[in-house]
């Protein structure tokens, strides 16, 4: 009997999903998926080209040099890779979005924590990138017609965004996929203009150097991977979009291949750029760099779609699910809050040429406190629920995980802690001290018994 009315009830929240149309995202469990693998991996794909890997590459000019830190990106690209399909193995089971599967480890209440702590830092870059692409276009206008108003352009940018996001993954699907073939076309151009334009000062300034292998090239690694580490902790948003029937080995290949190749060549020519010419802004930098112009163009075209690709599947969609659940709005008012939030964050500070130190640092926080709640879900799910979950108890606000789960808030703090200690590989050091704290509260702590159900 209970059987039955556990099925019924996961089938009452599924039952929207059947035919979900554009916009009409849900936090219920996933049953309709849109995304087979190719476009998944296309979609991720579109989606990385983040102008925070450009600055990240710019914040280790005389640290690495060009062989080190190509290595370094390619470490973080495929930790990335086996994080990401850890950490989405629920949301891909279950259909499930990031803030439910939070709940078995934090409560309904306790979600909230681990919610703020993603959402902030998507806001943040959200407001960044689009200031950036603003600029891209606000430089077309200037080139080809005289008109220069940067703070119009990004007004109409940001809203611009905001209507591409309100028709949720449908759209995100088919902006990524059409847009990824723009996308790779012009990394690989951008890459040889830089090469071509700058060869010889990348050759005595990052080719000719010593470098080091030491703590600085895992920091590398660490910044790199920071970029991602917000995405590492909602992957559920996506992989319940994904088709069924693949293996957990294929999905970490196509996370990391998908990463990969624009993390690359954006880090890369961040590195290059600033190396060269000590300048960090993107739009400087290619002005200067192309002197063609319709290619001019087309480059700074590419870097305000880029922008679009990137904020609409990483920094809308994360913040606006947290919003639906916290204060049960729909997914188009949610995201419409969240595009103004954007303008909040005041990135015209952020692009300025002594900003790329202080961007290191923002990853290194963040990532303190993202570390910490990674490795919380991935016991929780993995060791103590061995990848079984009971989604009646999911959506039950009245049942075993109401309230707030103090041993996920201890854990991810005591994680934090060691992190910001360790502040250059602040992710690598709050795992196990998350993970490790997480478990034994939950196995010995009285308090945490109607979680552990």
């Amino acid at each position: 009997m209970h059987n039955e009315n556990a099925t019924s009830q996961t089938m009452l929240y599924a039952e929207p999903e059947a035919t979900k149309a554009a916009g009409e995202e849900s936090l219920a469990p996933q049953k309709h998926r849109i995304m087979g693998r190719v476009s998944y991996l296309l979609a991720w794909f579109g989606g990385c080209v983040s102008i925070g890997t450009f600055a990240m590459g710019s914040s280790i000019v005389g640290t690495l040099n060009l062989l080190q830190a190509t290595l370094a990106i390619a470490i973080s690209c495929f930790v990335i890779g086996i994080a990401l399909a850890f950490n989405g193995a629920a949301g891909y089971k279950y259909g499930i979005p990031f803030m439910v599967q939070a709940r078995s480890a934090f409560g309904f209440a306790g979600t909230r924590f681990p919610g703020l702590v993603r959402a902030v830092p998507a806001i943040v870059w959200y407001g960044f990138q689009s200031w950036i692409g603003a600029g891209a276009l606000n430089a077309v206008s200037s080139t080809l017609f005289g008109f220069d108003n940067l703070v119009f352009y990004f007004i109409v940018f940001q809203f611009l965004q905001i209507a591409l996001s309100m028709f949720g993954f449908q759209g995100i699907k088919w902006l990524e996929n059409v847009g990824s073939a723009f996308i790779l076309a012009s990394l690989v151009y951008m890459f040889y203009s830089v090469i071509d334009r700058y060869g010889s000062e990348i050759t005595t300034n990052l080719v000719n150097i010593e470098g080091t292998w030491g703590l600085p090239f895992w920091g590398a690694t660490m910044l790199f991977l920071g970029i991602y580490s917000t995405m590492m902790l909602n992957v559920s948003d996506y992989s319940r979009e994904l088709e069924e029937g693949t293996r957990p080995s294929l999905l970490t290949t196509i996370y990391a291949m998908s990463i990969l190749p624009c993390t690359l060549f954006m880090g890369l020519i961040g590195l290059m750029v600033s190396g060269a010419t000590g300048a960090s802004d993107p739009i400087q930098v290619f002005s200067s760099a192309v002197d063609n112009t319709p290619l001019l163009v087309a480059t700074l075209l590419f870097i305000a779609f880029a922008q679009v690709t990137t904020n609409v599947l990483n920094n809308v969609v994360p913040p606006t699910y947290i919003l639906m659940d916290v204060f049960k709005l729909r997914f188009r008012t949610a995201t419409i809050i969240v595009g103004l939030l954007a303008f909040c964050t005041f990135p015209w500070e952020m692009v300025k040429p002594e900003s790329s130190a202080g961007l290191q640092v923002f990853v290194q926080t963040y990532s303190a406190f993202l570390g910490p709640i990674f490795a919380v879900m991935v016991v929780d799910y993995f060791i103590l629920r061995r990848r079984t979950l009971d989604l009646v108890k999911l959506y039950d606000e009245n049942g075993p995980y109401r309230g707030v789960n103090y041993a996920a808030i201890i854990a991810s703090l005591l994680g934090a802690v060691v992190a910001l200690s360790f502040s250059s590989i602040s992710w690598y050091a709050s795992l196990i001290p998350a993970g490790l704290s997480y478990y034994l509260l939950m196995r010995h702590w009285p308090a945490c018994q109607r979680f552990r159900s």
